[in-house]
């Protein structure tokens, strides 16, 4: 079946971003309209944000708040996959690049050359090897969970398929929990790099600059804060008596594994964040990503319903 069609079967909607995370965006028009239809937004100024470029974490709501139209709200509501239960956290993450420098010569020679692939042969085990150690506990939440890191990409520069590559770099997606300080974490990453290479290999964190669809460019660093609302707070609460006022039922609450727009909302800019959202995270980016059509109906009876109940718990 083609992705970009999609197919229903079994109550469940087969395609590509079903789960993550078109699959809340109808329940949030339709669920604000409902909302407004029965004066459940009295009092309220509410806006349904949907963005592109969520591949760089937060830039399109630190724009929206900083840059233009310059709006800052009370409270977010993220549509994140979350199996219909309360979300109110997560991991961060930081976006590193890690380049090694040699020289280079003919590869029938190439002893003459400094082999950079070589050089980072042993700070990739080491990568490896520090990820298991956080299996272990190292950097763990109690409520955001392990803490993790992963080489995702690779790229060589040589002169041809028969020469030394001159430079070999590695990219690194680094899960972090809010009990690793971010300068900590990238101090962490340069402390694998043997003291004989200090200076042979580099650790960058990245940079976000590239230009959106309409040109313009909102440059910010790729570290992205982990978070996490208390339980206590009246939005957490809120979104709890919802389910039970709905549904008849207290579900759990929990935090993701991945990462969202939450960063900015809530790690960066402090503004109180819960999601809650239709599907299952651990379905996102696979070939058998879905969600079910049942809970997209289900969300949006919550999204409208949620304002009246936060107001009621503000009075």
């Amino acid at each position: 079946w083609d992705p970009f069609v999609g197919k229903v079967e079994n109550g469940l909607l087969y395609a590509r971003g079903a789960c993550d995370e078109k699959g809340s965006t109808p329940g949030m028009v339709h669920g604000l309209a409902i909302a407004r239809d029965l004066g459940l937004l009295d009092g309220y100024t509410v806006y349904y944000f949907g963005n592109m470029e969520e591949w760089c974490d937060g830039i399109a709501p630190n724009a929206f708040v900083e840059v233009d139209p310059k709006v800052r709200p009370d409270f977010v509501v993220i549509g994140e996959p979350t199996k219909m239960q309360v979300y109110r956290g997560h991991k961060g993450r930081i976006e590193l690049k890690v380049t090694a420098s040699g020289r280079s010569a003919h590869a029938a020679s190439h002893y003459l050359g400094d082999n950079a692939v070589y050089k980072m042969m042993a700070l990739i085990v080491q990568i490896r090897e520090l990820d298991r150690r956080m299996r272990f506990g190292m950097g763990q939440h109690p409520l955001q969970g392990f803490a993790s890191i992963a080489v995702t990409d690779v790229e060589a520069r040589t002169a041809s398929l028969n020469a030394v590559p001159d430079q070999f770099t590695i990219f690194l997606d680094r899960r972090t929990t809010l009990n690793e300080p971010h300068d900590e974490v990238i101090a962490q990453i340069r402390g694998l790099i043997p003291d004989y290479l200090q200076d042979e290999i580099l650790v960058e964190e990245m940079l976000y600059d590239q230009p959106s669809y309409t040109g313009f460019v909102f440059p910010v660093r790729k570290s992205y804060p982990a978070w996490l609302l208390e339980d206590a707070h009246p939005l957490t609460q809120a979104g709890q008596r919802a389910l039970v006022e709905l549904w008849g039922e207290a579900r759990p609450l929990g935090t993701w594994d991945f990462s969202t727009n939450g960063t900015y909302w809530a790690g960066k800019a402090g503004i109180p964040s819960i999601g809650l959202g239709p599907g299952d995270e651990k379905t996102a980016h696979m070939t058998h990503e879905h969600v079910p059509l049942d809970d997209v109906v289900r969300a949006a009876e919550w999204y409208a319903w949620l304002p009246k109940v936060l107001a009621e718990g503000q009075r």
